[in-house]
């Protein structure tokens, strides 16, 4: 098998990709195909039409196979990565009901499980119940159930992106352990679906029999059928093994499965990921998930924009050089980064919380920006902005240390803004550790193509596909004299802003119903 390749599929929020990986975890092609986000109906709503993500699929490898036929020949097993808790409503014949809702939707279910009695009273002593009636609210299950019963009788199964395409592909309803992360009824600790007593499937009530069947990663999912075949050009038989979801292989592609090593995620949700063989729950009632390495757990702290913010900024302030990077043929980012090595670390005291979506622990958060004088300009904004997105992740990194008790000594980059050296000295600067980048930063679709290789038989452990497949690139090591200023932000200022503005963000919420907590 040594000419065989493999076949990632990374379906994301803003764009499918489609990479032809070698056995030595070498990418080989790579096409992508961009599309809107999502539509919305009504304010706070974020759809999607399920067929955008299958067409996407099929345009992509079609056009793998125009560039490089000899390689596209070659696969011998896919593996499917995609956004996580984005959920698509099926019949019998895996055909959609309705738009999926993606994980940006802000709608909410009305609640309908009050928790009673003594086990009420505890919740409210340890100030749990609202945060519990808040998780049920957020589960789009119970709002279809409540808005389009007819929908919810209608479905057949109720499927991760990711199990959608596996049965494009298969026509099995199966998905990966390690892609059931969102709000369905999983008990994140069993990495199984969750027993009718436990709080996941009394929050989340989804009938067994909709719910897929779940592999480990590594499994064999199925092969490709003759339609599928006929409408992506692989070739019918090729094996669809089970991988996991787009930060667990994401963690996994940049080789972070010691527990003094992060994954840190510049992708539209920034996150801070860490491996562990034990379960543990960062912040409370935020689990930890199913790794693509079986019997692990991903722990993570996420920013619900992340670098999102890049696409927001490059939106509201930087019309003029996305015009300049159009004429140049060259991405807006590396004009951008200009405007990092053109200013000075803490942005002349502009300091940014990017808050821009409230967390889990920080239900009433609203971004902010302070620090402004006449000396700004854009470039302080958007340094600021690539500053605050560093504080943010530093502080997940700080609540995980302080449960694990473990100090984390090095972090991988990984994700679309991680192709910035620039944002990746500014990081190693604020973490005052090294920052580590791989040959590529198509780190979920290596961690996907280490899963496969692992599953079709190319290498006999996970140890061994890791070892074979990940290569480092470049480090960054912090600049003690940027540790410093940074050091002095994070801890005199940045931490203390939520909780200084906390009580100003209810009052703005009051006065103006805005957001809609």
């Amino acid at each position: 098998m040594v000419d065989k390749t493999i076949l990632a599929i990374d379906c994301g929020t803003q764009s499918l990709r489609a990479i032809i990986f070698s056995q030595k975890g070498e990418l080989l092609e790579r096409v992508q195909v961009e599309y809107e986000p999502y539509f919305s109906k009504h304010p706070g709503w974020a759809e999607q039409d399920p067929e955008l993500y299958w067409n996407s699929f099929a345009q992509a490898c079609q056009k793998l196979k125009s560039l490089n036929r000899g390689k596209f020949s070659r696969i011998a097993g896919i593996g499917i990565t995609s956004q996580r808790d984005s959920m698509i409503n099926v019949d019998e014949n895996g055909e959609p009901l309705r738009p999926a809702i993606i994980w940006l939707d802000q709608r909410k279910a009305r609640p309908f499980f009050a928790v009673k009695g003594l086990l009420n009273l505890g919740l409210k002593m340890v100030n749990l119940e609202k945060l519990i009636v808040g998780i049920q609210a957020e589960g789009k299950c119970n709002w279809i159930r409540q808005n389009q019963p007819g929908i919810w009788e209608k479905t057949h199964k109720y499927l991760q992106i990711s199990g959608f395409l596996n049965f494009r592909l298969t026509g099995n309803f199966i998905d990966s352990v390690a892609s059931q992360i969102g709000h369905v009824p999983f008990s994140y600790k069993r990495q199984t679906w969750a027993k009718k007593y436990e709080l996941p499937a009394i929050l989340f009530p989804i009938e067994k029999e909709k719910l897929p069947q779940i592999a480990i990663p590594g499994e064999i999912l199925g092969t490709i059928t003759s339609r599928a075949a006929e409408a992506t050009g692989l070739e019918k038989g090729i094996p669809v093994i089970a991988c996991g979801s787009d930060k667990g292989c994401e963690t996994l592609g940049a080789g972070v499965i010691k527990k003094n090593m992060a994954n840190l995620s510049f992708g539209t949700i920034a996150t801070v990921q860490t491996t562990s063989d034990k379960y543990f729950e960062a912040i409370r009632l935020l689990p930890a998930y199913p790794a693509p390495v079986p019997g692990l757990y991903n722990s993570e702290i996420e920013i619900f924009r992340g670098f999102w913010m890049i696409t927001w900024f490059k939106k509201e302030f930087a019309q003029k050089e996305v015009e300049q990077a159009k004429k140049a043929g060259i991405p807006a980012e590396e004009i951008l980064n200009q405007f990092l090595a053109q200013t000075e670390p803490g942005s002349m005291g502009l300091i940014v919380q990017p808050y821009w979506g409230p967390g889990l622990d920080q239900p009433k958060a609203k971004g902010a920006m302070i620090g402004f004088g006449d000396v700004h300009k854009k470039s302080h904004i958007y340094r600021a902005v690539i500053e605050g997105l560093g504080f943010a992740l530093c502080e997940g990194m700080k609540k995980i240390e302080k449960k694990t008790k473990i100090k984390i000594e090095k972090a991988a980059v990984s994700g679309g803004a991680s192709q910035s050296d620039e944002i990746c000295k500014i990081t190693a600067d604020i973490f005052n550790i090294p920052m580590v980048k791989g040959r590529t930063h198509e780190t979920s679709g290596l961690g996907a193509a280490i899963i496969v290789a692992k599953g079709i038989g190319m290498y006999s452990s996970f140890d061994e596909a890791i070892d074979n497949m990940i290569k480092i690139k470049q480090v960054f090591e912090p600049d003690q004299n940027n540790v410093k200023i940074y050091k002095e932000l994070y801890s005199r200022v940045y931490s203390k802003m939520y909780k200084a503005l906390e009580p100003l963000y209810s009052q703005i919420q009051q006065i103006t119903g805005y957001p809609k907590y």
